[in-house]
């Protein structure tokens, strides 16, 4: 792997000789020294005002060296950590640590990256994925992961946050890792061993609001805004006086995960709390650069964005009035399956139900491309014409969805064995990107919940109370788990042995085959096929067809058909006519998947499909490859 141009300017800068430039964005500070707590250099030293950039005071102090501890000391008295600290060992109140982001030896040089069309996303929270909670212990499941058949590992954030139990999005020290989760060094190594895996890794950062404790921007500069408000936190200052290095504080934060960390991809959360209403907008300026880096260390390296707005500008290109992203979070696919096999219908579900919006959903990536919407009691959305689907990214559960009940349950509690298996096959056979939520491939049944390790009393209840409003508008009442008792952490851990016993060990066997399907054939994948969608909602059946790209060379001969029965009973489904006959590939009711083992055959130009059953069919020069659940 090519080393970027791109380096880091602003923090604790090793130079050759031992010394560390120590530069800090302060235009709030009066006057700043740096304490550096320990070897030669232990002691006090001034910053000086820089001429070329207002606000910016730096230095440089000889024999600091890789280790040492050090803080910022205000007017004040105050003795702050670096806004830009890469490692906060004691925490987000503790001295930073200078580290040498070259020490580290990578392996990588053969990695080259995945297109995005081959992503296969697996979302994990590093404290809960394993009972240890570290990346060491991660790097542990990295072969299984390889086994299912993913292709991408997405980390929910680990920049340094409150205490050691978080899901990451209240951060506060962006370029710093973790320390619980194993630091720097810790992160380096998980990378390393997902890309000698043949996994890309997305990293999932918080550009949208900073959480409140360990927050001390404001003592340094302008970072806050309050001519906007986001639902988390105060809105970050994004083209009010003094941004162009709120943005830079951003934007180089991007490129160091890229240039130091390896990482193939950024999952920007929640766009929609990005305000910015300059000429070129931060979403633009960010994934231009990202894409710059990309190019100086020879590797794709894609952003992603979450956003509730159904905006294609997300995706299009500058020319085209664009912010040029490469994919976007579609929540209108979970929804409307989620209220399809729930029959929840309350708080933002009111808008979606039946299997017309399901169909909606696989046809077009936004339900609301512009309609009437109940619950925002306005028009929604925008079409999403001409955009590839490898670009937009869909779940049956993800953390929000999942951890944003009141009680954490997983879709595996909610709902019977067969449908899991049914939603299952929609996502993996989707024209879309799937994401798999950590669990959900074997059906995990301790909840996710939403967990906290504040050390300030008054937060603790702010949020405890906020957990409460938040859930009104669903009738789920009052029964919230405490976000900072440890129990709600640990409830949350994944209990893996459960795959090793039925029904788990047939979902994750359905996963595997799938998932083996969809790699070994383009057909499959998003941008291997063109898909129509066909669908009986008073019957409730659902068929894609999906025929390979006339003129590309590696799509395959062969057509595929899903058909998913989400009904009670029997459904006759009427199959494509035309072409060879139709074989079966796999059925959602194969008894290695815990069905019934029922026999499912075409005939005469139509399929008898159980209730809560889905198969997959194929014709065509390639017809005869099957999964393990073919009859």
């Amino acid at each position: 792997m090519m080393a970027g141009d791109w380096t880091l300017q602003r923090g604790a800068t090793l130079l050759p000789d031992g010394s560390v430039h120590f530069s800090v964005w302060a235009p709030h500070a009066e006057s700043l020294q740096v304490r550096v707590r320990s070897g030669p250099a232990a002691g006090v030293h001034p910053l000086c005002r820089s001429e070329q950039v207002a606000g910016l005071h730096e230095t440089i102090v000889a024999d600091v060296g890789v280790g040492a501890d050090y803080a910022f000391i205000h007017a004040d008295g105050r003795e702050l950590p670096d806004p830009v600290s890469r490692w906060q060992p004691e925490g987000v109140h503790g001295p930073s640590r200078v580290v040498d982001p070259d020490a580290y030896r990578w392996r990588d040089d053969a990695w080259q990256g995945i297109p995005l069309a081959d992503y296969v996303i697996y979302e994990l929270h590093v404290g809960t994925f394993t009972p240890q909670g570290t990346f060491d212990a991660a790097v542990a499941e990295l072969p299984r992961l390889q086994e299912l058949g993913v292709t991408a590992i997405e980390l929910m954030p680990v920049a340094q946050f409150p205490g050691s139990r978080n899901w990451g999005y209240d951060g506060v020290s962006l370029y710093a890792v973790q320390h619980s989760y194993g630091g720097p060094d810790g992160l380096k190594r998980f990378v390393d061993a997902a890309h000698a895996h043949g996994l890309a890794v997305v990293l999932d950062v918080v550009y949208n609001h900073l959480g409140p404790e360990g927050n001390y921007l404001d003592a340094y500069g302008p970072y806050f805004t309050d001519r906007y408000r986001t639902p988390w936190g105060r809105a970050v200052n994004y083209d009010g006086a003094h941004s162009e290095e709120v943005r830079r504080y951003v934007i180089d934060n991007a490129r160091h995960w890229v240039t130091e960390y390896h990482v193939d991809a950024l999952r920007l959360d929640a766009v929609h709390g990005i305000f910015d209403l300059g000429a070129c907008h931060l979403l633009q300026e960010l994934a231009a650069e990202v894409h710059r880096v990309a190019e100086q260390v020879g590797r794709p390296v894609v952003v992603i964005a979450e956003s509730d707005l159904n905006d294609p500008r997300l995706l299009r290109p500058v020319e085209q009035g664009g912010y040029a992203l490469d994919a976007q979070w579609s929540d209108d696919f979970h929804h409307a399956v989620h209220v399809l096999v729930t029959g929840e219908a309350s708080g933002y579900y009111v808008d979606y139900g039946g299997l017309d919006m399901v169909a909606a959903a696989l046809r077009e990536p936004f339900v609301y491309a512009g309609q009437y919407s109940a619950h925002r009691g306005r028009r929604h959305g925008a079409p999403s014409t001409g955009l590839p689907r490898e670009r937009f990214v869909v779940a049956i559960q993800n953390h929000d969805q999942v951890g944003n009940r009141a009680t954490g349950e997983r879709l595996s509690t909610l709902v019977q064995p067969e449908v899991q298996r049914a939603t299952a096959a929609l996502l993996l056979l989707s024209p879309y990107v799937p994401l798999i939520f950590m669990g959900d491939e074997y059906g995990e049944t301790n909840p996710f919940q939403y967990f906290i390790s504040h050390s300030d009393d008054g937060l603790v209840e702010a949020v405890r109370n906020g957990r409460r409003e938040e859930f009104a508008t669903f009738g789920w009442g009052d029964a919230v788990p405490d976000p900072q008792d440890e129990a709600t952490f640990r409830c949350s851990v994944l209990e893996r042995s459960r795959a090793e016993v039925m029904p788990h060990a047939g979902l994750l066997a359905l996963y595997r085959d799938l998932l083996t399907l969809r790699a070994g054939h383009r057909a499959l994948r998003p941008d291997g096929s063109t898909t129509t969608v066909a669908h009986d909602a008073a019957a409730g059946w659902i068929t894609l067809h999906r025929v390979p790209v006339v003129g590309d060379p590696h799509a395959g001969g062969s057509e595929y058909l899903a058909a998913f029965n989400f009904g009670g009973v029997e459904r006759s489904v009427p199959l494509p006519a035309g072409g060879a006959a139709w074989q079966m590939c796999l059925s959602t009711d194969a008894a290695v998947y815990g069905g019934g083992d029922r026999a499912i055959a075409p005939a005469n130009g139509r399929l008898a499909l159980p209730g809560w059953v889905a198969a997959l069919l194929q014709r065509g020069s390639g017809a005869g490859s099957r999964g393990s659940g073919a009859p």
